[in-house]
């Protein structure tokens, strides 16, 4: 039974470690935690385990299951019966919620909750600017439940693995949501859109659809789209970008030792190439407004206009949720929202997924002790976050939980190397669209740069 806050404060032993969401990371944790003898408590806000990779359900990974399956979680799962999938191939977010994360949540059975939402964490009976006695006193942590209930438990230490999903970064090129943002969401999808599902394909086919971000999410987008174009005459996408288009704009191609994702940029320049899509580059969007017949229409920081659409997907990353973790002391980066020792390690300017250096509880360690943030969480807005490297890093803290520094501070990883993983901020700066960008950003401030890619196509846009 978790312990609530009628237990004596200060007796932290015998409380359990609550982790904070029940995706893979989080479970990852609770079986790392089960390993080293310690009790977890598995917190989720959703419905069932692995709620926000059901929500992308029908997106493939570009990590093989031989990547995406936790070692101490294969473990637990063996006495179960539990097959491991084919190392070698490719999940999607339903794959991975129903053939291991259900299971490994079902092994775990009690030490995990649905239905409960952490509204904020701190020390029993200490703000966050009170010195005393702080350090022997045990996190409390509220919770509220699917049927409005309320409830305070007490916690040992605090793993936060609630990832950033639920807090996508919006239209706007400045951080905050674009003027208009707000007022249009009615048209404004933030995730892939499952154009698998009659009903979505429904709202995009033979329409015009803007694509806002650089990443995979927006190759993603941008391949399905062109897919439905080929049997829906009219669908087309305007791929909107904050930089120019370079020699990495689609990625690694066959070089990525990612090969999914390689594969992944490869579609979606298939899609620019056969005119399914048109690039928009160098173009920061400021203001979204609805025209008189309900489409809308994007304006740049320049002034710029683009031509209606009908919907737009906004892919530009996510970051963080720190709301619930105010009355902590944290240590975090000014720009990544990350733990300061880890930011330098995880920067998207200077590195890829591959180019991350393993890392553990030294560098997710914070002036609060016991708190951690893992997984997606740990890396605030940096996009370099492989399933892999959260596996590392609930390694690690539970072994220093366990009070065993030399498994803790062991390195027990080996990532791909590959030099292709970037994401919103990444390049995104006047000085790096001069010198990598081969299309011009715009023509005039009035006249947006459309830029369709292929053979024939001319090599520049037009200089700025």
């Amino acid at each position: 039974m978790p312990a609530t806050a009628n237990a004596t404060a200060g007796a932290t032993e015998n409380l359990p470690v609550v982790v904070i969401g029940a995706g893979p990371i989080g479970l990852a944790a609770a079986a790392h935690l089960v390993g080293q003898g310690i009790e977890p408590l598995v917190l989720e806000a959703g419905p069932q385990a692995g709620a926000a990779v059901r929500a992308w359900s029908h997106v493939r990974l570009f990590s093989t299951w031989g990547e995406v399956v936790d070692p101490a979680a294969e473990k637990l799962l063996a006495p179960t019966g539990w097959t491991r999938p084919d190392p070698a191939a490719y999940p999607s977010g339903g794959d991975w919620a129903e053939r291991y994360l259900q299971p490994l949540a079902d092994a775990l059975g009690d030490t995990i909750r649905t239905g409960a939402r952490v509204t904020g964490v701190s020390r029993a009976g200490r703000d966050r600017i009170v010195d005393a006695d702080r350090g022997t006193q045990p996190f409390t942590v509220h919770i509220t439940c699917a049927d409005g209930r309320e409830e305070r438990l007490l916690a040992r230490a605090v793993i936060d693995a609630s990832g950033t999903w639920s807090t996508p970064s919006p239209a706007g090129a400045d951080g905050l949501p674009a003027l208009g943002e707000k007022a249009t969401a009615d048209r404004i999808s933030y995730q892939v859109p499952d154009l698998k599902d009659p009903s979505v394909r429904a709202r995009y086919a033979g329409r015009r659809t803007a694509v806002i971000g650089s990443g995979a999410s927006a190759f993603t987008a941008l391949a399905t789209l062109a897919d439905v174009a080929e049997g829906a005459p009219g669908t087309h996408a305007v791929w909107i970008l904050r930089r120019g288009i370079s020699g990495s704009t689609f990625g690694g191609g066959a070089s990525d030792q990612l090969p999914a994702r390689g594969a992944l940029g490869l579609a979606a320049k298939a899609a620019v190439d056969d005119g399914h899509a048109d690039a928009v580059t160098g173009f920061r969007t400021e203001t979204i407004e609805r025209d008189s017949e309900g489409r809308l229409i994007l304006v740049a920081e320049d002034g710029r206009r683009l031509d209606a659409v009908d919907e737009v997907i906004v892919l530009t990353g996510f970051r963080p949720d720190l709301s619930f973790l105010s009355e902590l002391r944290l240590n975090l980066d000014e720009r990544l929202e990350a733990p300061v020792d880890l930011a330098p390690l995880i920067d998207p300017n200077q590195h890829s997924c591959g180019t991350v250096y393993p890392h553990g509880h030294n560098e997710l360690s914070h002036p609060e002790q016991g708190i951690y943030l893992v997984g997606m969480k740990s890396y605030g807005r940096a996009p370099t976050f492989l399933a892999m490297t959260g596996y590392e890093q609930v390694r690690s803290v539970a072994a220093a939980l366990a009070g065993d520094p030399e498994a803790a501070d062991r390195v027990e990883l080996t990532l791909p190397e590959t030099g292709v993983c970037g994401g919103a901020g990444l390049f995104d700066t006047p000085e790096a669209e001069q010198g990598e960008s081969t299309g011009g950003c715009c023509a005039t401030p009035a006249t947006p740069s459309l830029i369709q890619l292929g053979v024939g196509a001319p090599a520049t846009s037009g200089g700025c």
